[in-house]
């Protein structure tokens, strides 16, 4: 049987607005997707999700029609199917891992996760409380998922949150059209629900201190801040007016609706704009700058197609909506024009041996194209903000970290050098950042919180 796939929004149309592309399965589409299970004794895509959702059980009573225990069977180890099954890179992990991929399509695992979120509501939990208090840092992926586990636990949870609108990343760094907006404040009013309570507009090290913190009562503390802090290229022009990082690009518009010209900060929309990078970042920024306006827009990464690292369904869909792909050039020079970016120069690349990361590594070949642009965003990566670790040594609280600045943790505790206070998500990453990746750390820290905090 073909493997079922969501009705999405014409391509054309698509590029105007940043309502969903991808539609849910209809009921039908999704019984005759988990059909196509097989239930294997030995379930590699199990092992293959960071959060070990029980993924043959839950498929198996979406088969039966049963979607209120697929639910269950989800949220026993997932509070966010909506959302991870709209981002999550399935096709390296779950899916990845099932056994009908060898020969054909694999189950489409992530768009049954997404239906079963939609349509159904987690149970309402009784919670018998500990007498103990948690603080978390961050309310992305990684903070979100540990503030549920830990409010089960019976403990008092407040969310702490830098900017004014809840879920980190997620919300300012996911455009819409990947991830609606609804879904998201669904899952949040799920754990105030809960009892979670959530603070805007803190940011520690600034508002209020990790002493302070310890000072006021809380029993432990998860720091899942986030990695805001943009990396650049480090080539002339990159001071221009017109270059952006994508994480300022997407924040701007996604969390502040820059594009919307009645906003107190608008964003300068200019004729043609090259995104730099190959990540889902990239796609992210690229598919963003085609809605607000911009008329020309490229990626230009430094390898070929073969070695892009953003998802194949976000590259798919970048094409669809006309974004022009320039591989084997590198950033060599932004061109100034009366302090504005005024074009810019790429050196042509060639693919050389694999480098430690076991890709080919890119090699210049002293030859250069320059491109007619007047916007560049970078979409390099980031890396955490040293904000907190620093405010806290003022104090005398010395954090260990690691040669990039990223908190230094147990691996399987997530607890910092600093008795405890624990670290997860992109703060102090364990394999590829990404959403699942995230709640993969909040449980890990989470039951080490539980632990400490029942011995205690």
């Amino acid at each position: 049987m073909e493997r079922q796939r969501p009705k999405e929004q014409d391509k054309i149309l698509r590029r105007s607005n940043f309502e969903a592309v991808e539609e849910n399965l209809t009921p039908e589409q999704a019984k005759l997707e988990a059909s196509r299970c097989l239930n294997c004794k030995n379930p590699r895509c199990v092992k293959g999700c960071p959060v070990n959702i029980q993924i043959p059980q839950f498929i198996q009573a979406v088969k039966e029609d049963n979607l209120e225990k697929a639910g269950e069977i989800i949220r026993q180890t997932s509070m966010l199917p909506s959302v991870c099954g709209r981002v999550c890179p399935q096709e390296r992990q779950c899916e990845g891992q099932c056994v009908l991929g060898i020969k054909g399509e694999a189950v489409a695992i992530g768009a049954l996760e997404r239906y079963v979120g939609d349509n159904t509501r987690p149970k309402e939990t009784t919670i018998t409380p500990s007498g103990k208090k948690v603080a978390v840092i961050g309310s992305g992926c990684a903070g979100i998922t540990a503030a549920s586990d830990l409010r089960k636990a019976g403990h008092e949870v407040v969310v702490f949150e830098a900017l004014h609108k809840f879920g980190g990343v997620l919300r300012y760094g996911i455009p819409p059209f990947r991830l609606p907006r609804v879904v998201l404040d669904r899952e949040i009013d799920a754990l105030k629900a809960m009892g979670v309570e959530f603070k805007k507009n803190v940011i520690v090290g600034k508002s209020i201190t990790i002493k302070q913190l310890e000072e006021d009562g809380f029993d432990a503390i998860f720091i899942c801040s986030g990695a805001g802090l943009p990396k650049m290229m480090g080539i002339p022009g990159e001071n221009l007016n017109g270059v952006f990082s994508a994480n300022e690009f997407l924040t701007r518009v996604n969390l502040m609706q820059a594009n919307d010209e009645n906003t107190p900060t608008p964003l300068k929309v200019g004729e043609k704009v090259a995104v730099i990078g190959g990540g889902n970042v990239a796609m992210d920024a690229a598919r963003t700058a085609v809605r607000v306006g911009f008329k020309e827009v490229y990626i230009v990464y430094r390898r070929t197609e073969k070695e892009l690292p953003a998802r194949l369904e976000e590259i798919r869909h970048a094409k669809e909506e006309g974004v022009i792909f320039k591989f084997l050039h590198a950033p060599y020079e932004i061109i100034d024009k009366d302090g504005y970016v005024g074009g810019m120069k790429f050196e042509i690349m060639e693919l050389g041996e694999p480098d430690e990361s076991g890709r080919c590594k890119p090699i210049g070949t002293g030859k250069y194209e320059t491109f007619d642009v007047d916007t560049v965003i970078v979409a390099l990566g980031t890396g955490p903000n040293p904000i907190i670790q620093k405010s806290s040594e003022a104090d005398g609280i010395e954090f260990a970290t690691d040669k990039r600045g990223y908190f230094t943790v147990d691996e399987e505790t997530r607890e910092t050098s600093i008795p405890r206070i624990y670290a997860g998500g992109d703060v102090a990453p364990v394999g590829t950042s990404n959403a699942i990746n995230a709640m993969g750390a909040g449980k890990k820290a989470a039951k080490a919180i539980n632990e400490y905090l029942a011995a205690k």
